[in-house]
């Protein structure tokens, strides 16, 4: 059974810092990019960050870039989204997800976490 396991979201104050945490099993994802999204109800699921298992490659969208930077334990199976400088409008519900594709577009992913909430406070 494939998984995706998300952890780490919370309550922040703008200004500070967040890791989230996504677990992989149940299959083996080298081949596979690595996605992260995020979700509010006023808003369709949006792109943040992705990376490849092989070789790290890692891009962003541009209203994360240079706060946020997604990496990857190889050993542990396990991606990491480090949030800093975090804005009241970064609150959103982070979702990763396993997939092969143009890593921005929501419709290359096959697998998806459940989600985990990040909330930053004004």
């Amino acid at each position: 059974q494939v998984q995706l396991v998300e952890s780490g979201g919370g309550l922040v104050q703008a200004g500070g810092s967040l890791r989230v945490s996504c677990a992989t099993s149940g299959r083996t994802f080298s081949r596979y990019t690595m996605g992260w999204f995020r979700q509010t109800p006023e808003k369709e699921r949006e792109f943040v960050a992705a990376i490849g298992w092989i070789g790290g490659s890692a891009s962003y969208a541009e209203s994360v870039k240079g706060r946020f930077t997604v990496s990857k334990d190889n050993a542990k199976k396990t991606v990491y989204l480090q949030m800093n400088s975090l804005k009241p409008d970064d609150t959103a519900v982070y979702y990763c997800a396993a997939g092969m594709g143009v890593p921005n577009q929501p419709s290359s992913y096959d697998y998806w976490g459940q989600g985990t909430q990040v909330t930053v406070s004004s």
